[in-house]
């Protein structure tokens, strides 16, 4: 019997080329809670898709020599193969550029129009083009968006606005008394602190400054701005209609249980999508998740420096299992997990070849030995046996409980608690000196049934997470995974039952060396084949021209004063995405400088960085933390940036002249 109905969707990936492992992981971690959640008896619908109109998408299409509509029909290709690639069981995949969802976000802004809740005037501000976001100079972090850190412009456009502060208190209310709408709780103290408890700002949300976009039907010179077209996916997927006609599915699905997204959007989900329901008179999701980031561990992925990684690479070298287990085994509930190389060949090596695919192996492998491969209770128990069989139907509810939290990290943990305990069990039995003695014949056979029930329950709860692996153990062990609710008793294995006679190897152990140089390699060749393929315009973006500033006299320059400073001690900021605070060493003082540099640094490894300082810069506060100069960073055409450091080391205080 059914537990009712649970809609799931992840953000909608954007469309302006191809999504790395971090945006990967999204649909992965999506994936497993709608396995689970299938599996554990409930009716899922889970929709995923991409995101296809906007000023950037236009620019890289005429890069391209292409259309827009030429241009995200292939990417949007790219990311459905790699969805496909990766194992997901999406049920809908979206696109913003299908004919019936441009026709009802139409029908959206006309209606809201209609209604007085969106009004026609002009914005003038700072634009950033990445991120399609217009940003008021209170707002920007060290001159820079504050959500991806780059460059901004001066940028000013009729538009048309949506009255956000008319339904701020509304949604107020309805976040403080709904304590699980946002999750995890410091999102939630982190939207209303900085966005709706001081004020919101009406919304910009259509544009006049470019053509990719879904038309404004009754202003032809305007386009649909990227939130109101993006968000409303998760309601025309499924069937919403604006004039009242919506489908049996809608009314079956909406609202939906979980949005699963990156902190990076958290507002846009948690603030202005309700905003528009609202408005729409709709009800509110259920639950938004804002998880983390996938960082890589050796520096930031950079396209220019052809270290991206992406999921078919990893799954080219260690199969699609393996890298489903890795990013949902390492990325923390709240914190940012790390990828690297010699990470995920440690983990391979001691979770998945030894806890799991050695367990599996020796406990047929000893069948076949003892026994011909038959697998049969013979009931000669033993008081060993109990803490066993305890920790295998005692699995699925702390799993379960797990689950119920979006905790999936801990809840593959329990599984493999139940692997573990085993491997344990193997050695407290030793099933080889048992089977030196004849007399202990059907001890040795009780002790191989136990092993192997345990397995199935525990490849049972695994089927979510590593759905391909979970099958072949059972292949294996010539059985069927169960169903949760048959994982509360032990012995359901027929007796007699015989396994294979030539078990595969799961995971096999792999050399972080030879890893390593594979993968450099693969990056070496794909940096030539790019540069080759460039030509002189690539060679061009070895060099950045930057717009000239105006000329300034030398007395002025004069009056900079630039110094070697030594990072003694570093941390983040509270409540910032963006900003560390370091304490820097100059000459015989210490100066508290605070810097929008927490994407491309951790705060572990600025100290003992020897960097370029302005020390007489007029102090001010970031994020309400005091700063007394600044730290000189160089950026890239992509962005990212990197510390000014001394060739030589140079002793703390040193004057830059």
């Amino acid at each position: 019997m059914s537990k009712g109905k649970y809609y799931i969707t992840t953000a909608i990936a954007y469309t302006s080329g191809k999504p790395h492992i971090g945006n990967s992981y999204e649909i992965v971690l999506a994936d497993s809670i709608a396995r689970f959640k299938r599996k554990d008896g409930y009716d899922v619908f889970f929709q995923t898709g991409t995101d296809e109109h906007g000023q950037k998408i236009e620019l890289k299409a005429q890069e391209a020599g292409v259309t827009p509509k030429e241009f995200v029909d292939k990417v949007a290709g790219t990311i459905k193969d790699l969805w496909n690639l990766m194992d997901t069981s999406y049920d809908h995949f979206i696109r913003t550029t299908d004919d019936y969802h441009e026709k009802q976000v139409q029908k959206i802004f006309k209606k809201l129009y209609d209604q007085g809740d969106i009004y026609k005037g002009s914005y003038e501000g700072m634009y950033c083009t990445p991120c399609e976001s217009f940003w008021t100079e209170s707002q920007l972090v060290d001159g820079k968006c504050p959500d991806c850190g780059r460059e901004v412009k001066p940028a000013q456009e009729e538009a048309y606005f949506f009255k956000m502060s008319k339904y701020a208190d509304k949604l107020i209310e309805h976040i403080n008394t709904h304590p699980e709408f946002i999750q995890p709780v410091s999102r939630k103290n982190e939207m209303m602190n900085n966005f709706l408890l001081p004020g919101l700002q009406d919304l910009c949300v259509s544009r006049s400054s470019f053509k990719w976009g879904i038309p404004v039907d009754f202003d032809q010179k305007h386009v649909v701005y990227v939130w109101l077209d993006a968000l409303t996916n998760y309601i025309t997927g499924i069937g919403y209609d604006c004039d009242g006609n919506s489908s049996q599915q809608y009314h079956k699905l909406w609202p939906a249980d979980l949005h699963l997204i990156g902190k990076d959007i958290i507002r846009f989900h948690t603030i202005y999508w309700p905003i528009f329901l609202m408005a729409l008179g709709e009800p509110l999701p259920r639950q938004v998740f804002g998880h983390p980031w996938l960082l890589q561990g050796d520096g930031k992925m950079s396209k220019s420096k052809g270290n991206v990684i992406y999921a078919d690479d990893l799954v080219n070298f260690f199969g699609v299992d393996a890298v489903r287990y890795f990013v949902l085994h390492e990325m923390p509930f709240e914190n940012d997990g790390t990828i690297s190389w010699e990470l995920l060949v440690e983990r391979i090596n001691s979770d998945l070849a030894n806890t799991l695919g050695n367990l599996v192996n020796r406990t047929i492998s000893m069948s076949n030995k003892y026994f011909d491969g038959i697998v049969a209770d013979k009931g000669c128990a033993e008081a060993v046996d109990d803490e066993l069989k305890a920790v295998a139907t005692g699995a699925y509810a702390k799993v379960a409980a797990k689950m119920d939290e979006l905790r999936v990290a801990d809840a593959l943990t329990e599984i493999f608690t139940l692997f573990k305990r085993c491997n344990k069990y193997i050695d407290e039995t030793e099933p080889w000196v048992l089977a030196k003695e004849e007399a202990k014949k059907d001890r040795l056979a009780t002790v191989l049934y136990n092993l192997v029930e345990s397995i199935v329950i525990g490849a049972s709860l695994l089927e979510p997470y590593m759905p391909s692996t979970a099958k072949k153990i059972a292949g294996q062990l010539s059985t069927q995974l169960r169903s949760f609710d048959e994982l509360g008793c032990f012995g359901k294995y027929p007796s007699g039952n015989k396994v294979t006679q030539k078990p595969e190897i799961l995971f096999a152990r792999l050399d972080a060396k030879e890893v390593v140089e594979k993968a450099e390699a693969m990056f070496a060749e794909r940096k030539a084949a790019a540069d080759t393929a460039g030509g002189a315009a690539e060679e061009a973006q070895d060099v950045i021209d930057i717009e000239p500033k105006e000329e300034i006299t030398y007395e002025l320059f004069d009056k900079m004063q630039f110094q070697v400073g030594e990072i003694i001690a570093c941390e983040e900021v509270p409540k910032s995405k963006k900003l560390l605070c370091s304490q820097v060493r100059i000459g015989s003082q210490v100066k508290q400088i605070v810097s929008g540099i927490k994407q491309y640094y951790s705060a572990e490894e600025m100290v003992g960085k020897k960097v370029m300082v302005l020390v007489n810069l007029k102090p001010a506060k970031l994020a309400g933390v005091l700063s007394e100069g600044m730290l000189l960073c160089a950026e890239d055409a992509e962005g990212n940036l990197a510390l000014v450091t001394p060739e030589k080391d140079m002793p703390a205080g040193a004057q830059i002249c």
